[in-house]
């Protein structure tokens, strides 16, 4: 037992003597290995230059073209060409090698630049370097020195990691799992003598290998672009390994060949010319887009459909449920694709909202989609009743006792906008029309479809056959589209417009297109255009103005293909989905990603392709909808509810898709098709049924789908215990840090759930966005997440540690102040990119001017709305509360601002004076749980002010400028308890609000003759009574 000790001492002694050595064997192993590596490090370092300075840029003009010269078949055949369709499909993944290869060399240069930030260079973490360079880039030499390197690899990692473990600081231990450790005995010594020379050769071997990867680790930095990679500030090492680089030049070769294969092809070289007629290579100038709905030659059938609207009115007469007494009558306007159904109905509902809104108690304007099902025709109908989403969990039969409860005896107005009849629905178009009954008589459907007989499945009894516009509308709707807003002599451009116009035989969306893309276009391109006969079909004319658009535009436009028809895009996550797909281009750096993304919905938006709903969301027409399905082809896929049934699991979905659309989350589905569709770069599932979202299936998602972009999963939610209780939590795996590619990042859920995030989301270091949703008590990892640029939280119970190290960031809705390190308001300082709204909480944690000036608030000029706010129940010194909010003027910009339970010693200078700084151009001030003595403070520098609402205020009278807010409109008070009395008030206002302030005060203002009473007598709306705040 005595003899063990010394040899256990050898082998320590050996492998600390070699830990020492290992510097001096880094000097002299390149000398060998140069000999064999350099010429194949040489032809890596080549293929990489080559693919970026030269194969993609060849890659973008020969995929334009290729995609021209489709486009132009498909116009004259009216059918595709499968050979050119082949190619575009080539292309296009190559383009997507392309970009991940150079992704996943752009992900480990930042890894690398945060592992040596860090860990800095000191030898405990040198050693972990060894392990992680022998383990990732030394594979292929470790083979060639001994034939076993795998088995003698893993011998190293168990002997030399769980030894030297202490060697490292408390915060970076590495992971040593043991068993409890029995008392010393016999039999305990031979494991240690046996174990002392594996170590010593295992030891000897591994650091060996060490020195011969740290050199081949430069080596490879060199050829992947890394530069400032120093021998000697290189201890840990990320980089891709040595097996990868052959695989890499192997990846970059397939590129080049496919591009040098496609560009040979006769049907390209062929067919040039004739696609660069038709494609404008001059930028047109982009001119502001109206949101408002126009409508040409439509008058006729508008009085027609409002007099079949208004006919049956008998008041207070509820129907009887029976189908020869129905409350209802249905309307029905059919016509071919793009003949303005839509337009025309949406017109109908506009003019019923203007001038008939008090003849029906409710409005909806539902859209039924090909593969609709009623369950979800019902939700959208409860949503536009209710305002509000209704569980995904509610039964068929549950929604329709719903949707009963909210229509019974009232007057209705229903749009059903494009009804399919297809296959065996007729039966789902019955039940569909099952709560209707139970309205007031005079309730009124009004549907859209292509076919006839699609109408008269809904019993309709009023058919109405959409027509062609005459010649003059037509023309007069086309002109509108092409020179709306400009200053140009239209007696130039009207003759050659009415050679284009007669080419679009009347198709309204053809107008719109077609007239977007010659807007602000020269007299010479019209004349161009005239000629093509591409436009005589209306397929055709949107092939064209695809075609005018920029490659980056088109790729934007092809990926709105993977919502569902008639899907309402949200025009912040479109910018943001397109930006990480790595569509928006920016040709400087100081240029901003999302201003780009607006420039492109502008454009979008000014070519028809795009069509504005209410603020903020678009829609696609159903054509232009098919024209991207057409071009995105394989690429994009939509799994929708009537797509894919659990007991069929018959849906094709194609395995090389890039794009997946799933309407709801099926682990079922994910498990047997998702997961073998590894080259995925969007998965979206757009809501949940009865099935919980599975923790284990989505690390599967994890694991598989590596090159996932965009990530986005709604959780299920809770319906009073029935069906699925929501998760009250879930946890996110660790294996996230595999989603190298990740750029945005949404698990949400409709109600609150607490998800817990691993450590190693401090590894996507390429995130740009994480939307959480309606999460609670959720702690982000200390990280730099120096890509982010969106940060979708709740406004509370949140905690993101050193935030301030994401200085793209642009979006962030709340930030608390805590006393903790990581969690100052100085983490504000560099968030100078901020832009919207920013609600910064706990400034009772802030303790001296110094703190709050370097939150930078000024700084951050693109913020639109600040909320300031101290904990209510928390005491602060009046005086560092004063400094505080001094120092925390807002930017210039500032529209909105907020400020709660401020109780400082005085009032700020940039509030109270017009020469020291502050929002000029404030509209909106809220000022609540102020408890100052005397006078509110005069709002001199608010000179724009509009609305002004004081909540739960201790002052005793209004501010004394009142009179000179010459632009307010809205004056709020409620729980102002010592407020006795009005000042002048400014003849603007147009609402005033008194709420639970003083009784004889606002009795006052009630009572005629009374001063309080005359202040506020030329006010049109009035509200002085203690009611609910919805009740106002």
């Amino acid at each position: 037992m005595a003899t063990t000790w010394p040899v256990a001492g050898t082998g320590w002694g050996i492998g600390l003597s070699f830990l020492i050595l290992t510097p001096i064997i880094a000097f002299y192993l390149p000398k060998i290995l140069s000999r064999y590596s350099g010429d194949d490090i040489n032809e890596a370092r080549q293929k990489l230059q080559e693919l970026e300075i030269h194969t993609i840029p060849e890659l973008k003009k020969t995929l334009r073209e290729v995609e021209e010269q489709r486009m132009l078949q498909a116009a004259i055949k009216e059918t595709s060409d499968d050979a050119l369709d082949k190619m575009v499909v080539w292309l296009r993944h190559a383009q997507y090698e392309a970009e991940d290869i150079l992704d996943l060399i752009d992900y480990h240069k930042i890894e690398r630049k945060f592992v040596l930030k860090s860990h800095g260079s000191s030898w405990p973490h040198r050693l972990h370097g060894t392990v992680s360079t022998c383990n990732m880039s030394c594979t292929g030499i470790a083979h060639i020195i001994w034939q076993g390197s795998a088995w003698l690899l893993q011998l190293a990692r168990k002997s030399s990691l769980s030894r030297f473990s202490f060697l490292h600081r408390s915060d970076d231990v590495l992971p040593v799992t043991t068993s409890a450790t029995p008392s010393p005995s016999d039999e305990t010594v031979p494991a240690a003598t046996s174990a002392a020379p594996r170590f010593c050769c295992s030891s000897i071997f591994y650091w060996f290998l060490d020195a011969g990867a740290r050199i081949y680790r430069n080596w490879f930095s060199d050829v992947v672009g890394i530069t400032g990679y120093k021998e000697n500030a290189t201890e840990l090492d990320y980089v891709l390994p040595s097996v990868s680089r052959r695989n890499l030049k192997e990846r970059i070769e397939k590129v080049q060949r496919t591009i040098s294969l496609v560009k040979k092809s006769h049907l390209l070289v062929a067919s040039k010319s004739a696609a660069n007629d038709i494609v404008n290579m001059h930028r047109r100038k982009i001119t502001s887009c109206s949101s408002k709905r126009e409508v040409f030659g439509r008058d006729i059938l508008l009085t027609d459909i409002m007099s079949k609207l208004l006919g049956e009115t008998p008041h207070n007469s509820i129907a009887l449920s029976s189908s020869s007494n129905k409350c209802y009558s249905v309307i029905g306007i059919y016509g071919v694709a793009g003949s303005g159904k839509t337009t025309l109905a949406r017109y109908v509902l506009d003019h019923v909202k203007e001038y008939y809104a008090e003849h029906f108690d409710t409005l909806m304007c539902i859209h039924v989609t090909e593969t609709f099902t009623v369950d979800d025709i019902f939700h959208d109908m409860l949503e536009q009743i209710t305002k509000h989403r209704n569980s995904n969990t509610l039964s068929c039969e549950e929604l329709k006792k719903k949707l009963k409860q909210n229509l019974r005896g009232k007057r209705f107005f229903l749009i059903l906008d494009d009804v399919w009849v297809k296959g065996n629905n007729y039966q789902e178009l019955k039940e569909l029309c099952s709560p209707f009954n139970v309205g007031m008589k005079g309730s009124k459907i009004l549907a859209t479809a292509r076919r006839e007989d699609a109408i008269r499945a809904l019993g309709a009894n009023g058919l109405i056959a959409i027509s062609d516009l005459d010649e003059d509308q037509y023309f007069r709707m086309f002109m509108h589209y092409a020179l709306n807003g400009l200053s140009v002599d239209d007696r130039e451009f009207e003759p050659i417009g009415r050679k284009i116009a007669v080419k679009l035989h009347r198709s309204p969306i053809a107008a719109a297109v077609v007239g977007g893309q010659l807007h602000g276009q020269t007299i010479a391109f019209w004349k161009t255009t005239a000629t093509l006969d591409v436009l005589n079909d209306t397929m055709g004319a949107l092939r064209w103005s695809y075609m005018q658009l920029d490659m980056d535009i088109r790729r934007c436009f092809e990926y709105c293909n993977i919502f569902p028809r008639r899907f309402k895009l949200e025009k912040d996550k479109l910018v943001h989905l397109w930006i990480a797909q790595g569509f928006v281009k920016t040709g400087r750096e100081t240029t901003n990603m999302e201003d780009v993304a607006e420039r492109y919905i502008h454009e979008l938006q000014s070519c028809s392709f795009l069509q504005p709903e209410e603020t903020g969301y678009f829609s696609i027409h159903d054509l232009v909808h098919e024209l991207a399905q057409t071009i995105a082809g394989s690429d994009s896929f939509r799994i929708e509810n009537a797509s894919w049934r659990r007991e069929e699991m018959e849906v094709d979905v194609p395995t090389d898709a890039r794009h997946l659309f799933v309407q709801k989350y099926d682990g079922d589905l994910i498990t047997k098709k998702i997961l073998q569709m590894e080259n995925l770069r969007t998965l979206i599932f757009y809501t949940v049924g009865r099935a919980p979202v599975e923790e284990k299936v989505i690390e599967s998602i994890f694991k598989r789908l590596q090159k996932l972009r965009v990530l986005a999963i709604t959780l299920s939610s809770e319906h009073h215990g029935r069906y699925i209780k929501k998760p009250d939590k879930i946890s996110v795996s660790e294996s996230i840090s595999q989603l190298k590619h990740l750029r945005y990042l949404a698990i949400r859920a409709k109600v609150a759930c607490r998800i817990i995030l691993p450590s190693t989301l401090a590894k996507l270091y390429h995130i740009q966005m994480l939307d959480f949703g309606n999460c609670e008590k959720m702690e982000l990892p200390t990280a730099d997440l120096i890509s982010m640029r969106r940060l979708l939280l709740p406004l509370t119970g949140v905690k993101f540690p050193n935030l301030g190290r994401s200085k793209l960031l642009q979006t962030l809705p709340g930030f608390t102040v805590r006393d903790e390190q990581g969690c100052e308001l100085k983490q504000l300082r560099d968030l100078n990119k901020l832009r919207g709204s920013l609600w910064i909480r706990g400034l009772e944690n802030v303790q001296t001017k110094k703190e709050a000036l370097e939150a930078n608030l000024a700084a951050k000029e693109r913020l639109t709305q600040v909320s300031l706010e101290w904990r209510a129940n928390r005491s602060c010194n009046p005086k560092v509360q004063a400094d505080v909010l001094e120092c925390l003027c807002p930017p210039t910009s500032l529209t909105k601002l907020n400020i709660l339970n401020y109780k400082g010693s005085r009032y700020p200078k940039w509030m109270v004076c017009k020469q020291n700084g502050g929002p000029k151009d404030l509209k909106e001030l809220r000022l609540t749980g102020w408890n100052q003595l005397g006078r509110a403070p005069d709002l001199v520098a608010f000179t724009l002010l509009s609305s002004l609402d004081l909540w739960n205020c201790g002052w005793d009278a209004l501010p004394g400028n009142m009179e000179h807010l010459t632009l307010l409109k809205r004056l709020v008070m409620y729980k102002c308890l010592n407020i006795l009395s009005l000042p002048t008030l400014p003849q603007s206002l147009e609402r005033f609000l008194l709420r639970k302030c003083n009784d004889g005060f606002m009795k006052s203002c009630l009572t005629i003759g009374h001063p309080n009473w005359e202040k506020i007598e030329h006010i049109p709306e009035k509200t002085i009574a203690d009611k609910t705040w919805t009740d106002l």
